[in-house]
């Protein structure tokens, strides 16, 4: 990884945008495998401007490496003032791209932002909150309910 690339990197994870669950979301997307460890969930809430449904702001958790982080913190950024076809036609290179070229072993992280996204903007509303949370309703709690009692999972972060 380039210097540069290091140092947004770096910067984006030191000073994460758009960190953290959004309570009165309007939609939610969730993707990722239990099998490597990298999952990444985003909520999406909604706005009328001029006539048309726009993004008005998106945020995100995520289980994965420091650039899958940059990449949801810039993308989450980029997203408000979008329709949803605008956000829906945005490819991870875009998503990622004011970090600079990914190099080709990251760009699974570009990926996995642009695939919560579609998953949040492809028509579910997001669920109801309870009261009390219930195993797998968290992404924590989801990663978990994918193992089976023989498996375990280790998050190793990259530097």
């Amino acid at each position: 990884m380039n210097d540069d690339l290091q140092a947004k990197i770096e910067e984006a994870v030191k000073n994460p945008r758009n960190l953290g669950e959004m309570k009165d979301a309007d939609a939610i997307g969730t993707v990722g495998s239990a099998d490597c460890g990298d999952m990444l969930r985003m909520w999406v809430k909604f706005k009328e401007q001029d006539g048309r449904k726009v993004i008005d702001r998106a945020t995100f958790q995520t289980f994965g490496c420091q650039t899958a982080i940059a990449v949801a913190s810039v993308a989450t950024e980029m997203l408000a003032g979008k329709t949803v076809a605008e956000a829906q036609s945005m490819s991870g290179e875009e998503l990622s791209a004011p970090l600079g070229p990914l190099p080709p072993v990251k760009i699974h992280c570009a990926q996995l932002v642009e695939g919560a996204l579609r998953s949040a903007l492809a028509g579910e509303p997001a669920p109801e909150r309870k009261a009390e949370p219930v195993s797998g309703q968290t992404l924590f709690g989801q990663l978990n309910a994918a193992q089976s009692g023989e498996r375990k999972i280790k998050i190793i972060l990259d530097k």
